[in-house]
């Protein structure tokens, strides 16, 4: 079986031969503007690298899993929240996100933001907050403010 030793970098954050795809099926869980291209999935060494892409003033679905996710930031700006904590977020920072922690990206109102994120190859499904999750998460100092739709 041949493997791309080398995917070559196309203009725009796309690589050769690796596809854009939706970030997740509409309807499935609540997120604005977001693609994923697979750069890297080999079964030998049980991990996944991805790369996605948030449209300016768009973000992520506010999700936790059981797995651990490392995000290096490529291009653009935003805030990410981390458990109890919003960040702000630049190109080449590195943002690590504990089993079980709830989290989100969003971009800034002007530029994309792009990132890598490593994750185990066999993952578990995303779980979504409930009511009572996002009660707790809003009496967050900060993080309130983080969670409101931003106005487009």
């Amino acid at each position: 079986m041949k493997t791309n030793t080398l995917r070559k970098a196309l203009p725009g954050f796309r690589w050769r031969g690796v596809d854009v795809r939706p970030y997740k099926a509409d309807g499935e869980a609540p997120f604005r503007d977001v693609t994923r291209q697979v750069l890297f999935d080999d079964a030998a060494h049980a991990s996944q690298l991805r790369y996605f892409e948030i449209g300016a003033n768009g973000w992520s679905t506010l999700e936790r899993h059981h797995h651990t996710h490392a995000v290096m930031i490529l291009r653009g700006s935003g805030r990410c929240l981390v458990g109890d904590e919003v960040f702000d977020v630049a190109a080449h920072d590195l943002v690590t996100v504990p089993p079980l922690t709830w989290h989100q990206f969003r971009a800034a109102p002007d530029e994309p933001l792009g990132f890598l994120c490593m994750v185990n190859a066999e993952r578990d499904r995303p779980q979504l907050p409930a009511a009572d999750d996002l009660r707790q998460l809003r009496e967050l100092p900060g993080v309130a403010e983080f969670l409101e739709p931003p106005i487009r």
